[in-house]
């Protein structure tokens, strides 16, 4: 009824605006009958209006909910809703203050209450929203009455608050220009974080990765600052992470480097043709002139000759872990075996 109300009453102002609009300023001046009706017809608009508001009136109202203060050491993993429909009975000057009203207020329901409430409760809580009236009625006004709430039924369902601290990982895309390379491994501060959350969710989780970076044309050191990203209802103890990325000029290098034989008995003696290859890598200027064949172990495998081979391929068993490898030559040496 209180719409219906409203609705005509946006109907006669419209209605009115068009008869004053047909008419011309100068006009209404000069006619008083006209002039005379328009305020007439305004006075009887105002009466109506008053005397529809004076009635009381039942409708539904919709008014937004905040859960608060759940219980010591208990999260709230479910989603109750965020919004009631009250169906409420009034005065229709009140009613039209709040359907008027630009904003309204929170329904504040506290948690811990409502669960010590319900005796004997565990993680799950239903709550009958009829027992409710009163302690939404204290809070929305003193000059509406509620008579009904939908949902009629709340479940509240609580899990175990723990915390746990996890590594964090930078998810990265990294592309370098020409001739630069990442030196040393990304390091990132902190490396951990603390999260709490509910049990449910922490016990699945072994670490936790940002948000995806694509960083193009490095040719420079790298620091850039990270959000983490974190399951949904989980607080972590830092939201962003920074990441350091060491870049250097990389150039090629070529040694030779002595060949082994594994597992030849010894009894045998094995000659190869040559007996030393040349390893090509990238390497950076800093460490140019300290790399030496002795850091790399190549050899061949005596297992894998038979009467039909005539060459073993070379193996790289160890390397300085900052270089890469580009090509070995030759990648097959041609071997003699002596006996005793």
């Amino acid at each position: 009824m209180l719409n219906f109300v409203i609705i005509q009453l946006v109907t006669m102002k419209n209605k009115l605006s068009e008869i004053l609009g047909s008419l011309s300023l100068e006009k209404i001046k000069n006619d008083r009958r006209i002039l005379i009706f328009v305020l007439c017809l305004f006075l009887a608009t105002a009466l109506w209006f008053l005397n529809a508001l004076s009635k009381d009136y039942t409708t539904t109202v919709s008014y937004p909910v905040k859960y608060v203060n759940p219980p010591q050491n208990m999260f709230l993993t479910s989603n109750p809703p965020a919004k009631f429909q009250l169906k409420v009975n009034a005065h229709g000057f009140s009613l039209l203050r709040h359907k008027l009203s630009l904003s309204s207020s929170p329904v504040i329901l506290d948690l811990t209450t409502i669960r010590q409430e319900e005796e004997g409760s565990g993680n799950i809580v239903t709550v009958q929203t009829q027992n409710l009236i009163n302690r939404i009625s204290e809070q929305v006004s003193s000059e509406i009455t509620i008579t009904d709430i939908t949902p009629q039924v709340l479940t509240f369902i609580f899990d175990s608050l723990e915390s746990k601290i996890i590594p964090v990982e930078a998810n990265l895309k990294t592309d370098f220009k020409s001739q630069f390379f990442q030196k040393g491994a990304i390091t990132s501060s902190p490396e951990s974080v603390r999260i709490s959350g509910p049990a449910s969710v922490l016990d699945t989780l072994q670490s936790l990765k940002t948000e995806l970076a694509e960083i193009k044309d490095i040719d420079s050191d790298i620091e850039k600052t990270l959000k983490i990203n974190h399951p949904e209802h989980t607080d972590i103890s830092q939201e962003k992470i920074t990441i350091q990325i060491t870049v250097e000029r990389f150039t090629e290098k070529e040694i030779s480097v002595p060949v082994r034989v594994k597992n030849k008995p010894e009894d045998l003696n094995i000659k190869l043709f040559p007996s030393e290859v040349k390893v090509s890598f990238l390497v950076g200027m800093s460490d140019f002139e300290n790399v030496t064949a002795a850091d790399f172990r190549a050899f061949v495998n005596y297992d894998e000759t038979d009467y039909n081979t005539e060459t073993l391929e070379i193996n790289i068993e160890s390397k300085p872990p900052f270089i890469q490898l580009r090509r070995i030559s030759p990648q097959a040496v041609e071997f003699l075996i002596e006996t005793d």
